[in-house]
């Protein structure tokens, strides 16, 4: 597993730890503000992991295709291009 790879799982693990803290504050009927916080941070976290995912891709994946041939570099930078179109919206 690459330093990227890496990166994204540590991130994630540490999101998948703070949504279990989240389930518990609502559980606990806790202060919506506090709950609305902790679930901000959480979605940070998974849109940074996404990016070390994605960094991945573009550096490996998309680099290989665009080695290979023009059909395959296309197929690989409109997917990016897809998906960068869902994380901004």
């Amino acid at each position: 597993m690459n330093e990227s790879k890496k990166k994204a799982l540590n991130k994630l693990k540490t999101a998948r730890g703070q949504i279990d803290g989240i389930i518990k504050m609502v559980e606990e009927d806790r202060y919506c503000v506090d709950v609305s916080t902790q679930i901000l941070s959480a979605i940070g976290l998974l849109k940074k992991a996404n990016i070390d995912v994605l960094n991945d891709h573009i550096r490996h994946c998309v680099a290989t295709a665009i080695l290979e041939g023009e059909e395959q570099g296309n197929e690989k930078i409109e997917e990016i291009i897809t998906i960068i179109d869902k994380y901004i919206k």
